[in-house]
């Protein structure tokens, strides 16, 4: 396939940027390039815009420096809360990738950044708080501060209310079994005391001395019968 010289006037991902001579396919160039106003035909006419061209880049290269600066600094003062699907041990159900970070970015602050300047070198799998590296210009980089989160209630919260309510329920229990006791004793008490007091065995123990008067009185009529 023929190919053809061109000045880029602006800023091709992969390709260059301002002022930059490539070469490329003859059609790519006549049918996006060349329409897009993205470059220009490499000609004696067009290398006089070569300076006008260069300090273009270089007003644009310096703003995106500034402005990915200032980003920098205030990505590195905010929490991205992430949320994912997790068991209860902790466990995730998947990965936070760069794009989930982004748009949550976007979610949450507002704040546009490309994904693919969002440094992972592996998708989170773990809870917690993890930094992040950003890639946001040649010169610029910074971190993000992640927290992933679990959506899944924790397990053990509900756990440990359960004992609390057995415990309360055995010393209610326990508490009342010393008042049953002290009722059933003083009911028990007060019987005995007045079988004690009414009984027939206080009245049982005069007869003693009756069964004492009849050898006297056999003694007395004999001595009687003597004189």
């Amino acid at each position: 396939m023929a190919k053809t010289e061109v000045i880029l006037t602006n800023n091709v991902i992969g390709l260059g940027a301002e002022s930059d001579h490539v070469k490329v396919d003859a059609g790519y160039a006549r049918n996006y390039l060349f329409p897009q106003r993205l470059a220009i035909p490499l000609s004696s006419t067009n290398k006089r815009r070569l300076e006008v061209l260069r300090q273009r880049r270089a007003d644009r290269e310096a703003h995106e420096f500034n402005t990915m600066s200032e980003m920098a600094k205030g990505l590195g003062k905010l929490v991205c809360l992430v949320r994912v699907k997790a068991g209860e041990d902790g466990k995730m159900f998947g990965a936070v990738t760069a794009g989930m970070i982004a748009d949550e970015l976007k979610h949450q602050f507002d704040v546009t950044l490309d994904k693919k300047k969002i440094h992972l070198e592996h998708p989170i799998k773990t809870l917690g708080d993890h930094e992040v590296e950003l890639h946001l210009h040649a010169e610029v980089k910074g971190t993000l501060k992640v927290r992933v989160e679990s959506t899944t209630p924790p397990a053990p919260v509900v756990e440990a209310t359960r004992p609390e309510a057995k415990g309360d329920g055995r010393t209610e229990k326990r508490g009342r079994r010393p008042e049953r006791t002290e009722a059933a004793g003083s009911g028990e008490h007060k019987p005995r005391a007045a079988k004690g007091e009414t009984g027939a065995k206080p009245e049982r123990a005069p007869r003693a001395p009756r069964t004492e008067k009849a050898p006297k009185a056999e003694k007395a009529a004999k001595a009687e019968k003597a004189e």
